[in-house]
């Protein structure tokens, strides 16, 4: 038993397919743009540059709040998506799943570059410690009170010729 779609339903269908996969698009771009960020701040972490890391932070940041807030968009569209899937063609259902299945593959990417980044942070963070240690062990003025706390020949009596 099959129902005959009206005009205005099958182009609210389409409309929202196209809505939807725009959006998916978007999605996918800023993930490309994200891991491309994450790809070049590992450079930036192994040559120890702090001031582009903050840099590349804070752009990470933008990024990862544009796709939480794209994302806040696409649920509800993939759910009047879902609802209306029956209706839509073929080829363009199949469109709407390649985005979402290169989505989920940027998406790992992405996630296996941020923990590479965080693994090789950490790497240096120690390595940048234990420099700093090394240091506070070399220094000589280590264990003292003060700088001038050494036992010098100090005279005791003042001659006076007048």
């Amino acid at each position: 038993m099959s129902k005959e779609l009206s005009k205005e339903e099958l182009d609210e269908r389409i409309a929202i397919l196209k809505r939807f996969r725009k959006l998916l698009e978007q999605q996918r771009n800023k993930f490309q743009e994200y891991l491309l960020v994450l790809e070049s701040q590992e450079g930036k972490i192994e040559m120890e540059d702090g001031d582009s890391i903050a840099a590349h932070t804070e752009l990470e940041n933008q990024i990862v709040k544009n796709l939480a807030s794209l994302q806040k968009v696409i649920v509800p569209m993939q759910g009047m998506y879902n609802a209306i899937m029956p209706g839509v063609p073929a080829r363009d259902n199949a469109s709407v799943e390649q985005l979402q299945l290169d989505l989920a593959n940027l998406q790992k990417q992405v996630l296996a570059q941020n923990e590479r980044n965080r693994t090789l942070l950490q790497s240096q963070m120690g390595k940048i410690k234990n420099q700093l240690g090394n240091m506070n062990l070399m220094n000589p003025y280590r264990g003292r009170s003060s700088v001038y706390a050494e036992k010098q020949a100090v005279g005791s009596v003042i001659e006076y010729n007048a």
